[in-house]
């Protein structure tokens, strides 16, 4: 989000944020970092994936199996909470520890004001 001030989160308003992390810890790591905000009780509302652009494909060679050819992801996450709650520190945390990288996008407000396509509410 980019905002020409900076929006300091807080825990007085519905706040969103967005992360972006990668693994390379097989294929369960996706469910433990999905856990970790299931486990507190924190809504996603946006889960995408997309192709490492550094590396897209990763070569394993195993000598009993052969090589195998994994695909290494980005995954773009939105969560209901705010970067100034416990719980969203909490979980960030525990993701951390699944993960290869991780950074914080963003904590932005979550409008809650109905949208009309003249820009005002109509009686």
């Amino acid at each position: 989000m980019l905002a020409r001030d900076p929006i300091i989160p807080r825990t007085d308003r519905p706040f969103k944020t967005s992360i972006v992390f990668a693994h390379d810890k097989g294929t369960s790591a996706l469910f433990k970092v999905l856990s970790a905000f299931a486990f507190r009780n924190i809504s996603l509302t946006k889960i995408e994936s997309r192709p490492h652009r550094n590396c897209p494909i990763r070569l394993v060679d195993d000598t009993n199996v052969g090589t195998a050819k994994h695909f290494e992801y980005m995954f773009y996450v939105d969560f209901e909470a705010s970067m100034a709650e416990t719980r969203a520190q909490n979980a960030l945390a525990e993701v951390q520890e699944f993960t290869s990288f991780l950074r914080v996008l963003g904590s932005y407000p979550m409008d809650m004001t109905p949208w009309s396509p003249s820009g005002a509410n109509s009686d």
